[in-house]
């Protein structure tokens, strides 16, 4: 296989398996995701150890696209307050959409189980990541107690967005209360 025909079908496997598994599941085969790369299993298996290590390789992928899809450009001139309450506004919004099936890195860990899988590891780092925004942001305002306030916004968003992810709610009207709640409490500006 040429080095150019081995990046394609990388290519390809890693956006197989970053849609597949959002919209099924990490439980799906590797059959389903070599079919649908149009790669064989036998080349997938050259590509990465194991379908552990696609479904780890295709969490990394998307990770920067997840945190630009959230998060506020650094330095963009709001107060820490504003800067969080944009996460909740951009999970609201990314909520109406009928494709929405919530937060993959929350869905990873939850399905997989087992925190040492490749995948789990790759998707608690981003998760961790999201919290220390939170902690940072909650220094820089004041909060009476910034990993304590990091910890519940990170509690919000999960459940806000494993509940809008099952069709279980509408976030529209909720979450923003719920995190203007937390920040007033934790003397956040």
């Amino acid at each position: 296989m040429t080095t150019e025909a081995k990046s394609s079908s990388r290519e390809r496997l890693l956006e197989a398996a970053a849609t597949l598994t959002y919209r099924d599941g990490v439980g799906i085969g590797v059959e389903a995701l070599c079919k649908a790369a149009g790669v064989s299993k036998r080349s997938m298996y050259q590509l990465f150890e194991s379908k552990g290590e696609l479904l780890a390789a295709s969490l990394e992928r998307r990770a920067s696209a997840f945190a630009a899809g959230l998060l506020p450009a650094p330095d963009d001139g709001r107060a820490p307050r504003e800067r969080i309450t944009h996460v909740f506004e951009q999970v609201e919004s990314q909520a109406g959409a009928p494709e929405f099936r919530g937060c993959p890195y929350l869905a990873a860990q939850i399905e997989l189980k087992d925190r040492s899988h490749p995948a789990s590891l790759v998707a608690h780092r981003i998760k961790e990541n999201l919290t220390a925004f939170f902690r940072a942001e909650a220094e820089q305002g004041g909060a009476s107690d910034a990993d304590l306030l990091a910890r519940q916004l990170s509690l919000v968003f999960d459940g806000a967005s494993a509940r809008a992810g099952i069709g279980a709610d509408n976030l529209t009207g909720l979450v923003a209360p719920t995190v203007v709640t937390l920040l007033d409490a934790a003397r956040m500006h």
